[in-house]
């Protein structure tokens, strides 16, 4: 596992994404490993602003294909979580709480997105 810190940089490429900043967001107020649906019915309360049964279908698949193929290996990529796509889990690594305060920051300063961040 990698063990160099993550660079400010990264953390502002991956908040650049309104679903990554809502999943990330979602991961800290959790402090929790979190399935694929974990995050996407939390995608789907604070950018959509919908109950997940009131989504359509092919929205829900478009949300979760799109955490699966895009978002989640480029957050794994920068190693502040650990994706295991076998089982649809997310699990933040020590890398991501040595960022939060960061990412805290980056999340108060969204005027669309109310922390805290939840399921």
């Amino acid at each position: 596992m990698n063990q160099e810190p993550v660079t400010f940089d990264t953390v502002l490429d991956l908040c650049a994404d309104r679903h990554r900043r809502i999943a990330l967001a979602t991961l800290a107020n959790e402090q929790r490993s979190l399935t694929v649906n974990d995050l996407t019915k939390a995608i789907v309360k604070h950018n959509h602003h919908v109950p997940v049964t009131e989504m359509s279908e092919g929205n829900l698949s478009e949300i979760q294909l799109l955490l699966h193929h895009v978002h989640l290996p480029k957050m794994e990529a920068s190693v502040l979580v650990d994706y295991d796509q076998e089982r649809g889990l997310v699990e933040p690594t020590e890398q991501f709480e040595q960022v939060q305060p960061q990412l805290s920051a980056i999340i108060k300063a969204d005027p669309d997105l109310e922390p805290p961040v939840d399921l």
